[in-house]
């Protein structure tokens, strides 16, 4: 009997086997079917169905062939399997940077994810990409340690002019840093100023810089110098619902800020 090591790499060496067994997976097909959708020749496709006939991952009924349960199941692992290295490939360069002690979910909703990283042409590229999602968001939601000075100019236009509504809990020390500058400080105030716009402060310690722009999560990546890596931002919805999540334990357990701490 093969191994399931075995049985993985006879799958993996040939990707017209991967596509038949997917197709056989979906509904049953004739050989010549097959032939056409894989683009293998009529020899080759002879030796696959025999090889899955030999697994009992097919049967033949009615001159088609179809995948069995258990040929159902193969095709589905291993379908899975290849999404999860795709997904391994994908996040390998920042994986150290994700904020993985506070993430819930599991990391193949990333599979689908932009990554955004510094290059010498574009060293501010992370920053950008944030700054974009702002642009066009109508619900921006924050949750960070941290709130930079761009974002702040864009969610305070927007805000302003009506076209942006904005919550955000910052750290204690964010607010702080902001207080500090005259300028931001003003723009600050001009934020809490707008209809549209609440803060919330918290001495809590929060470990990321999280913007939830309408349907999509935004993540700064800083080493653990402070120094930012790289960003990630993602549609799926099981991140979304952790996101919302985390946004709402921390704006519930925050204050309002009062105008008189700047």
């Amino acid at each position: 009997m093969e191994s399931a090591l075995d049985e993985i790499e006879f799958l993996a060496l040939s990707q017209n086997r991967v596509d038949a067994l997917r197709y056989l997976a979906e509904r049953p097909h004739s050989r010549r079917e097959l032939v056409e959708r894989t683009g293998a020749s009529q020899p080759t496709m002879g030796r696959i169905l025999s090889d899955f006939e030999d697994r009992s991952w097919l049967v033949r009924e009615d001159g088609a062939y179809r995948a069995t349960v258990t040929g159902e199941l193969v095709s589905r692992g291993f379908d899975d399997l290849v999404d999860i290295l795709d997904t391994d490939a994908k996040l390998r360069p920042v994986v150290e940077w994700l904020p993985t002690d506070a993430i819930t979910f599991d990391l193949e909703h990333l599979t689908e994810a932009t990554i955004t990283t510094p290059s010498q042409v574009r060293p501010n590229a992370p920053v950008k990409r944030a700054v974009s999602l702002l642009s066009e968001a109508e619900d921006v939601r924050i949750f960070s340690y941290a709130f930079n000075e761009q974002n702040l100019d864009i969610v305070r236009e927007r805000t302003a002019a009506g076209d942006q509504r904005f919550e955000g809990v910052f750290s204690s020390d964010a607010i702080d840093a902001l207080a500090h500058d005259s300028q931001l400080r003003e723009q600050l105030r001009d934020l809490l100023d707008a209809d549209a716009a609440a803060v919330r402060i918290t001495d809590e310690p929060i470990p990321m810089a999280a913007t939830i722009a309408d349907s999509t999560v935004h993540l700064f990546l800083r080493d653990d110098s402070g120094i930012l890596q790289a960003s990630i931002d993602v549609t799926e919805p099981e991140v979304l619902t952790w996101a919302d999540e985390l946004f709402e334990r921390y704006w519930e357990a925050a204050e309002p800020l009062d105008l008189d701490r700047l």
